[in-house]
């Protein structure tokens, strides 16, 4: 008897090379995003007995305040009340009780400026705001 041969399973590969170019352009895409979305223009005050937090929640927002007073998501500027607004807006499309905020206020800023961007979160229903401070300068 002879051995029947087994069919050869052939298929079209150009979808899934499709999609894992995507894939990587996606991932490359995010990664710089992420990168751009700290203000380097900020510096932080010092902090040297501080908690040191390493975990980051990915539902937070970072709110930079810089030393003129100008209050950025994302290096964009905006007024307290268009902050508030995007707050607003993102802790309804993110569905959760409380999205964490970080306030980033540079270290020669007024107190007042860093009071609106509290207003704007007030104003948002967010409750649960941090400050980020250095714990140590780089040399």
């Amino acid at each position: 008897m002879r051995k029947q041969e087994e069919p050869y399973l052939t298929g079209n590969l150009t979808a899934m090379i499709d999609v894992v170019f995507q894939l990587i352009i996606f991932f490359v895409c995010t990664v710089s995003m992420q990168e751009r979305s700290i203000d380097d223009s900020i510096r932080l005050s010092m902090a040297p007995h501080g908690v040191a937090k390493v975990i980051k929640n990915p539902l937070e927002i970072t709110v930079d305040v810089d030393r003129y007073g100008h209050i950025k998501l994302n290096h964009m500027r905006y007024t307290r009340d268009e902050v508030g607004y995007i707050l607003k807006k993102a802790t309804d499309a993110s569905g959760a009780d409380n999205v964490p905020v970080i306030i980033r206020g540079d270290e020669k800023t007024k107190h007042e400026a860093i009071k609106d961007a509290m207003d704007a979160c007030s104003k948002a229903g967010i409750i649960k705001i941090r400050f980020a401070a250095m714990k140590e300068r780089a040399s």
